[in-house]
C-alpha cells in the first residue's frame, strides 16, 4: 500500500468521518436544487406535464371507453364531438384514444433509447477519464468515428436492413446516440478524479471500482441528467421521423406520428386528425426540453437565485 507522508496524511480526514460529512453534503445539495429548481416556473410545468404523461399513457385503457384499433365504418372521419373529443380517423377509429395509446409508444421509445444511450455513454466516458492513456485515447477516437456518421441517415440505413420492430428503433436511436453523453461524463471525471476525496480512497488502498461507481460516478450524473432529459425528447423527434417515413412503429400500433402519416390524404377537411397528435408531439417535447433546462440550471453553482 502506497503511504503519504506525515504532513500530507494530516490533511485527510478519518474515513468515517469523512463519509459522514459527504452524506451531509448530498443532503444539503439536493436541498438547493430543489429550492433552485421549485423556483422556476417553467421547469415546474414541464415536469407536471411530463408526470401527468406518464399517468396517462398507464392508466390510458382505463380513461378512454374504446379499442384504439376497433373500427366504426359508420363514423368515418367525424369531426370532435362530445362522443369522440378528437373525431374519429378514415377507419372510424376514435382518435383520442390513439393518441392516448400512442402516448406510451412514444414515451417508452424514448426512455429506452436514451437508456441504452446513457448507459452506453456513462460508461465508455468514465473508463476514458479515469484510467486516460492509451485507454482514453482509443475511446475518444472510437467516439469522434461515431460522430462523423450523420446518425439519422446511420439509423435509415440499419432499421433499412432489418425487419421494422419498436425494439429495434429502441435499440438503434440507443445505439447511435451515446457519444454525446461519454464526452459529457469524461470532461467531468477528468476534474473529479484529480480531487483529494479520491486520493484518500486511493490511499486507504479502495479498489479502482469502488472508487469509480462509489465516488466518482455519484459526482458526474449532474450532465447525465440533463442529457437524458433532453434526449428523451430527440428521441421522441427520431422515433417521430421514422414513423412519418413509414419505417417507425408500424401500424396499426397507434403512435403520434404514425397517426398522422395516415391523415395525409384527409388533411385539406380532416383538420383534427393532423391538428392533436401534433399538439401531443409538440406539448411532450416542450415539457421536456423545460424540465431539461430546468435541472440545468438548478445544478449550475454560478447561478446564484
Amino acid at each position: 500500500m502506497e503511504l503519504f507522508p506525515l504532513q500530507q496524511k494530516e490533511k485527510f480526514l478519518s474515513i468515517k468521518k469523512r463519509y459522514r460529512l459527504m452524506s451531509l453534503k448530498e443532503s444539503f445539495f439536493y436541498q438547493v436544487f430543489w429550492e433552485r429548481f421549485r423556483h422556476n416556473r417553467f421547469a415546474v410545468a414541464g415536469g407536471g406535464v411530463v408526470g401527468a404523461l406518464l399517468l396517462i399513457s398507464m392508466l390510458a385503457p382505463w380513461i378512454t371507453a374504446y379499442d384504439p384499433d376497433s373500427l366504426d365504418l359508420y363514423n368515418v372521419l367525424m369531426p370532435p364531438s362530445a362522443a369522440h373529443w378528437f373525431g374519429t380517423d378514415e377507419l372510424g377509429r376514435d382518435v383520442f384514444t390513439r393518441v392516448l395509446f400512442g402516448a406510451k409508444i412514444s414515451l417508452k421509445v424514448g426512455f429506452v433509447a436514451v437508456g441504452i444511450a446513457v448507459l452506453i455513454g456513462t460508461l465508455v466516458g468514465l473508463v476514458s477519464a479515469y484510467y486516460g492513456g492509451w485507454v482514453d485515447s482509443l475511446l475518444m477516437r472510437f467516439v469522434d468515428i461515431m460522430l462523423c456518421f450523420p446518425t439519422f441517415f446511420l439509423i435509415l440505413a440499419v432499421i433499412a436492413m432489418l425487419e421494422p420492430s419498436i425494439w429495434y428503433i429502441m435499440i438503434i436511436i440507443g445505439l447511435t446516440g451515446w457519444m454525446g453523453v461519454a464526452r459529457l461524463v469524461r470532461a467531468e471525471v477528468l476534474s473529479i478524479r484529480e480531487r483529494d476525496y479520491i486520493m484518500a480512497a486511493k490511499s486507504i488502498g479502495a479498489s479502482d471500482f469502488r472508487i469509480i461507481f462509489r465516488h466518482v460516478l455519484p459526482n458526474a450524473m449532474s450532465p447525465v441528467l440533463v442529457s437524458a432529459t433532453l434526449g428523451v425528447a430527440g428521441a421522441i423527434l427520431t422515433e417521430s421521423a421514422l414513423s412519418f417515413l413509414g419505417i417507425g412503429v408500424q401500424p396499426p400500433t397507434p403512435s403520434w406520428w404514425n397517426i398522422l402519416t395516415s391523415c395525409k390524404d384527409y388533411i385539406e377537411f380532416a383538420w383534427w386528425l393532423s391538428l392533436f397528435p401534433g399538439l401531443a408531439i409538440l406539448v411532450t417535447v416542450l415539457s421536456y426540453n423545460l424540465l431539461g433546462e430546468g435541472i440545468r440550471d438548478a445544478l449550475d453553482p454560478r447561478l446564484n437565485r
